[in-house]
């Protein structure tokens, strides 16, 4: 959609930098992440309503510690500083920081003393926060007020209403700030003068023209995983340029039971896509064979995907683009700035084989998730479609602990489907962000029946997250998860052992390898 009404976040390193420009977004203002020492010419080129600095782990002290580009102070436009923002804001603006004697580390309480300026006008005059720093201002720059004090007696929120210049030594962006919301709503729209353009329809009209004017009467390939993301884009580059979209369904044999018939029923007949399904599970089982290490697993793969995708695409050797879901926490994770660290090895951004010379189509690019999600609802995809949960490029291999074989596989996909199933069943399907089976490489002693069985284990793995860099396990009920495992046990054959995961990430990551 139009980026007219664009908010820009400086990022210095936060932990939750990603998680403000949601909370921007979710005000239907779009918001972009930028390293704090991008090149100026770029923030400039997006004409922003206003400018977020983030906070950081480093001192306004440290040597070579982040600072505070021109831009920000001479672009005329709103300011807010959180924590390290602030610090930064009021150091460079000829105030005082000094480093913290009395540290402020979660939940905390601030009262306001100038509830009368913009940015905290109408709150309440005690605010419940969540505060993350050592370092705090000491003086204030000229022409600034202090708007709110900690328990501590420390400066918690400062503005300038002339220079339109605020800064947060708080966290309005995480929900342990529950006021939080109302603070950047009235940066936002009070100060910024934003309008709230930014919504899930004005996205589709405008990625659908966007779609056109790129591909013009060209013809792009797309390879359909069945998951949002893909499924998604597919159907923005299908409403923009028809037929001249083809889907590749490449079946690892890794998939979840009976996929390759939903993505069929789904994309095929239900939306009139032109749609290749490629059965390539023989291949990847053999290269597969006596591999048990997960990473070997991934690049074994990730290799033949890769494969058997150029194979199909060359078939239709005048396509001249290739469609792909990569996401804005994709293009966050691959910046490669110092501030922004690459945390998968195996997403949607770059990977594209030179020799194949197709240009990208990627509308999805600057949506978080959740917003793929309201999109897909938007273009009217299937509820169950939408808020599918996330699913490994490399599928069920990385769930089958040890060698994957068809067999084991097998065995797994009915595990899988049950637990699924019961979730939704139960309603509680969209309560967890991720739930999912893993096949175990041990066997167990049990009883069925008057024999001694000597059978598989398979745990039960179900999270919840916001950002899925942190993760806490669900607290599903008991008596669910007391129907699922005494289904899978009489239901699939050699497993005679169900047990649940109760590690949350960190220490424990929510996939199993």
């Amino acid at each position: 959609m139009s980026t007219r009404e664009t908010i820009v976040i400086l990022d210095y390193g936060s932990q939750y930098t990603q998680l403000i420009a949601r909370r921007v977004r979710e005000q239907h203002v779009y918001a972009e992440i930028l390293p704090w020492d991008v090149d100026p010419a770029r923030i400039a080129a997006l004409s922003p309503m206003g400018i977020v600095l983030s906070g950081g782990p480093n001192s306004v002290y440290d040597e070579g510690a982040p600072s505070l580009s021109e831009i920000v102070v001479e672009a005329g436009v709103p300011v807010l500083g959180i924590c390290y923002g602030m610090q930064l804001l009021a150091q460079r603006l000829g105030g005082e920081v000094a480093r913290g004697t009395a540290r402020e580390y979660g939940p905390a309480h601030v009262e306001i003393e100038r509830g009368d300026m913009a940015l905290l006008k109408g709150l309440p005059a005690h605010l419940a926060v969540w505060m993350s720093h050592g370092d705090r201002v000491t003086t204030v720059p000229e022409g600034f007020s202090v708007l709110a004090r900690s328990e501590n007696g420390i400066l918690a929120a400062i503005g300038d209403n002339a220079r339109r210049i605020y800064g947060t030594q708080f966290h309005p962006e995480v929900h342990h700030t529950p006021q939080g919301a109302e603070i950047l709503h009235r940066f936002l729209y009070d100060i910024c003068g934003c309008q709230g353009s930014w919504t899930p329809d004005a996205f589709v009209e405008q990625a659908v023209a966007d779609i056109r004017s790129q591909v013009g009467d060209g013809t792009v390939i797309l390879g359909l995983s069945g998951g949002v993301d893909s499924a998604v884009v597919a159907t923005l580059i299908h409403k923009a340029v028809g037929d001249q979209l083809t889907c590749i369904f490449v079946d690892t044999g890794l998939m979840r039971r009976d996929e390759a018939q939903q993505v069929a029923a789904t994309f095929n007949e239900a939306l009139g896509m032109h749609l290749v399904m490629v059965d390539a599970s023989t291949r990847f089982f053999a290269a597969l064979a006596g591999i048990v290490d997960p990473e070997e697993k991934r690049r074994i793969i990730g290799e033949q995907f890769i494969r058997v995708f150029e194979a199909e695409a060359r078939r239709l050797n005048n396509a001249k683009f290739l469609g792909q879901g990569t996401i804005y926490p994709d293009v966050i994770e691959s910046a490669g700035s110092a501030s922004a660290h690459r945390i998968k090895s195996h997403h949607n951004v770059g990977g594209l084989p030179e020799e194949m010379d197709l240009q990208l189509v990627e509308p999805l690019r600057m949506l978080f998730k959740d917003e793929v999600r309201q999109v897909g609802l938007a273009m009217g995809l299937p509820e169950k479609l939408v808020w599918r949960h996330p699913f490994p490029g490399p599928g069920l291999a990385v769930r089958i602990l040890g060698e994957v074989t068809r067999e084991r596989v097998a065995t797994l996909q009915a595990a899988d489907t049950i637990f699924l199933e019961e979730l939704w069943e139960s309603g509680l399907y969209r309560d967890s962000a991720q739930a999912f089976a893993v096949l175990l490489p041990v066997r167990s002693v049990g009883v069925m029946g008057d024999g001694r069985t000597y059978a598989n284990v398979v745990a039960l793995r179900a999270v919840t997250t916001e950002d899925f860099m942190t993760a806490d396990w669900a607290r599903l009920p008991y008596d669910l998860l007391g129907r699922v495992a005494n289904r899978i046990v009489n239901e699939v054959a050699d497993v005679n052992r169900v047990v649940y995961d109760v590690s949350s990430k960190p220490p424990a990551t929510i996939e199993w390898e």
